[in-house]
C-alpha cells in the first residue's frame, strides 16, 4: 500500500481528525475552555468527517465507493465550515444585548427546549459563541477550524476527482 493510495489518504485524514479532537479535548479539560454550541457543532462535523474517512480506509472501495465516501466527507466538512463561518461572523459583529439573555448551556437547552427551538438556537449561536477566549498567531479557534474545514473540503474534492 503506497502512501498516496486512497486508503492511506483516508486513514491519514482520520488521524488528522483524531489529532483535532485531541486538541479540542485538551483545551476543554486541561486549559479549561468550555465549548459553545457552535463549537460542539464543529466537533460533531470533525467526528463525522473522521468516521467517514475511517470507514473509507477500512472498506478500501473502488472508484464509485470512493466517490461516495468523498461526498460524505465533503458534506461533513462543508457543514463544519458553515458553522465556523457563523461563529466567526458572530465574533466580529457588535454584541446584541438580548443575546446574553438566551440560555447558552448546551445541556440545559437540550433538556429544556423543544427540539426545533434547540436546533435553531444552536445554529444561530449564543452569547458564548461571540467570546474569543483563546488565540494562536492572532487567530481564534473558529478561524483555525475554518482553515481545517477548508483543507477537509479540498481533500474530499481530491478524493472524489482522482482517477487512480
Amino acid at each position: 500500500m503506497s502512501l498516496a493510495s486512497p486508503r492511506s489518504l483516508f486513514f491519514l485524514a482520520f488521524l488528522a481528525c483524531v489529532a483535532m479532537m485531541g486538541g479540542a479535548l485538551y483545551l476543554e479539560h486541561v486549559v479549561g475552555l468550555e465549548p459553545c454550541p457552535l463549537c460542539i457543532v464543529q466537533r460533531l462535523c470533525v467526528m463525522a468527517f473522521g468516521a467517514f474517512a475511517l470507514l473509507a480506509a477500512l472498506h478500501n472501495p473502488g472508484r464509485g465507493g470512493r466517490r461516495v465516501y468523498a461526498s460524505l466527507t465533503f458534506l461533513s466538512a462543508a457543514a463544519g465550515a458553515a458553522a465556523a463561518c457563523r461563529q466567526i461572523w458572530i465574533q466580529n459583529t457588535p454584541p446584541d444585548p438580548m443575546a446574553s439573555c438566551m440560555p447558552s448551556n448546551f445541556d440545559y437547552m437540550l433538556q429544556n427546549l423543544p427540539f426545533q427551538e434547540f436546533v435553531s438556537r444552536v445554529l444561530h449561536g449564543t452569547a458564548d459563541c461571540a467570546e474569543v477566549t483563546w488565540t494562536l498567531f492572532g487567530m481564534s479557534l473558529a478561524e483555525w477550524c475554518l482553515l481545517a474545514f477548508v483543507g477537509m473540503v479540498i481533500f474530499s474534492a481530491y478524493q472524489f476527482l482522482r482517477r487512480a
